[in-house]
């Protein structure tokens, strides 16, 4: 007998030119019913739709940002109370560094939809201190920084394909010179471990070299850490799993992003492909930028 699925509600918010229109564009192709710049107190009978339809309802995926102005600002208590219904309901906000922004800005020549008679910097300022309550309370953060439109589609259809099973894993490596990934889940530092970098004949190889893999892997401490950070994450992904949360990403980090967090993200996305239930990638952000 197949057990009954909550409704899904996912609604999409996030910074202004950090692409909603390609994550709503994304999820209709996926199969999602898309509602785009609702008012945050059309949630309600939104998610009534579900209680009064016999039949099985689309998932749902609501795009809510600024331009609702003063009814933007009911967002968090509108979420509250749906969470309290017998609605999976979930939180995706998009995120980008300033000079991304900037950049999206000029390229269509608009103007930021907060920044008034000042600049876009301006605008984005505001719009960063306006978000700062539901950037907390959000169940997924993409960081699109460095996506162009076509990985930004690709990373919408691995969390949130319909026929999707299971969850998805992201592991990645990155070097903390270079800045903690910002839609990170769970951050763990490699920096204990002695540097391949001060060893002349590993300086020139990274951590998907075998010599440099070996060598990290072989360090004291390195396997217990392994051992029990797994431990730890498999606790955590059966939590995900309680709450249908279907897309993780871990982050290891090193340095910078070269040699031992590529080595330990590496190991630690072999161990978890074990999970009959787990679907895992492997990321190297930094990977070739020293």
């Amino acid at each position: 007998m197949e057990t009954t699925r909550k409704p899904e509600l996912l609604i999409v918010t996030g910074m202004s030119g950090a692409g909603r229109s390609t994550v709503g564009n994304a999820l209709e192709d996926q199969g999602w019913y898309v509602i785009d710049n609702l008012p945050p107190q059309l949630l309600g009978p939104i998610s009534d739709l579900f209680a009064l339809s016999k039949a099985n309802l689309p998932r749902i995926a609501v795009i809510i940002d600024v331009r609702g102005g003063e009814f933007f600002n009911e967002l968090i208590g509108n979420i509250e109370q749906l969470r309290t219904r017998e609605v999976n309901v979930q939180l995706l906000f998009l995120e980008a560094n300033d000079g991304a922004l900037v950049k999206r800005f000029e390229a269509v020549r608009r103007p930021h939809p907060l920044q008034g008679e000042g600049t876009i910097i301006d605008g984005i300022a505001a719009e960063r201190l306006e978000l700062l309550a539901l950037r907390e309370m959000a169940d997924i953060v993409f960081d699109t920084t460095e996506l162009n439109v076509h990985q930004l589609t690709n990373r919408v259809a691995e969390a949130f394909a319909t026929n999707a099973k299971g969850l998805k894993v992201n592991v990645m490596s990155f070097g903390f010179k270079y800045g903690i990934p910002t839609d990170a889940d769970l951050v763990a530092d490699a920096r204990f471990i002695p540097n391949p970098h001060w060893q002349d004949e590993l300086r020139a190889m990274t951590g998907n070299d075998a010599p440099v893999a070996d060598y990290v892997l072989a360090q004291p401490g390195v396997q217990d850490f392994i051992t029990n950070y797994v431990a730890v994450l498999r606790t955590t992904l059966a939590g995900y799993r309680t709450e249908n949360k279907r897309f993780a990403t871990i982050a290891i980090g090193c340095t910078g992003g070269k040699h031992r967090s590529v080595a330990i993200a590496n190991r630690i996305a072999e161990i978890l492909s074990d999970e009959a239930d787990v679907r895992i990638s492997v990321k190297h952000r930094d990977l070739g930028r020293e």
